[in-house]
């Protein structure tokens, strides 16, 4: 299969644009990935995973930075704490309508893995399938030390510049996003659960078991939690397996999509 090819363009949502860049399998007529970042992340920050993913699904891979990130519009309010299930009802929508996308498969990782669920939740039929990576599915106490952590090694300008290359002078919000909604005491009692309930397609958890934002009790709730048939995976590395274990990423997302609504609970 030759290399998808590559386009890019902003697309104007509420609030702003949103930079877009699509991976095209020419020929596919099979529903395209929508990947959704996490906390601090962008486009860029995929890396060679999205083109991967396209040659292994023979599917079209679509990833855009969030309102504030990367080279997308900036954002001067901190987000609310719905803002997951506001990217899943505001945002989403006015991408897909933009790129005219009718069915498609949402993939996200971390805090994106919940954005994805909650647009699975949302969308009913138009999501095909749904994949979780390192999703949190409520707010657990290894959570927030991990993001304490990450909160004082961000002290240190070394850091600071890591997160400049990927957001510019954004960088500064991206990270007080982060931290201070997921730290404040109204977003303590948030979960997933209510959103899980509703989705009825075929769903991938994927988790490294050495995850330090979270347990395997997530993807556990999340596969437990569906009303469709759910898949876990739990691989041996840490929060960003689609990096650390790109391979058996690659090879289960492909499996898990060739299946179809065949696909049956199991364990890792």
């Amino acid at each position: 299969m030759r290399p998808p090819d590559l386009s890019e363009l902003i697309i104007d949502v509420p609030g702003g644009g949103v930079f877009t860049r699509r991976w095209s399998v020419p020929g596919s007529k099979r529903s395209p990935l929508l990947l959704l970042h996490d906390s601090l992340g962008s486009v860029e920050q995929w890396r060679d995973f999205p083109a991967a993913l396209a040659v292994a699904t023979s599917r079209s891979v679509i990833a855009y930075d969030r309102l504030g990130f990367g080279k997308s519009s900036p954002r001067v309010e901190r987000p609310s704490p719905g803002f997951i299930e506001e990217e899943a009802v505001v945002v989403v929508p006015a991408l897909l309508e933009a790129l005219g996308i009718e069915r498609f498969v949402p993939f996200g990782h971390s805090v994106g893995g919940g954005m994805a669920l909650t647009i699975a939740a949302r969308h009913g039929a138009r999501c095909e399938a749904v994949i979780s990576e390192a999703a949190q599915a409520f707010v657990e106490p290894l959570t927030l030390t991990g993001i304490r952590e990450a909160q004082r090694q961000f002290a240190d300008p070394a850091q600071q510049a890591r997160l400049v290359r990927w957001h510019g002078d954004k960088a500064p919000w991206v990270l007080d996003a982060w931290t201070q909604v997921w730290l404040s005491p109204a977003f303590r009692d948030w979960t997933l659960d209510h959103e899980l309930e509703r989705i009825t397609c075929p769903v991938l958890a994927i988790h490294g078991e050495h995850d330090e934002y979270g347990s395997l009790a997530f993807p556990r709730r999340i596969a437990g939690g569906v009303k469709g048939p759910a898949r876990l995976a739990i691989l041996p590395c840490g929060h960003v397996p689609h990096r650390d274990q790109g391979d058996e990423v690659l090879r289960l997302v492909a499996d898990f999509l060739s299946m179809g609504s065949s696909v049956q609970g199991g364990g890792a």
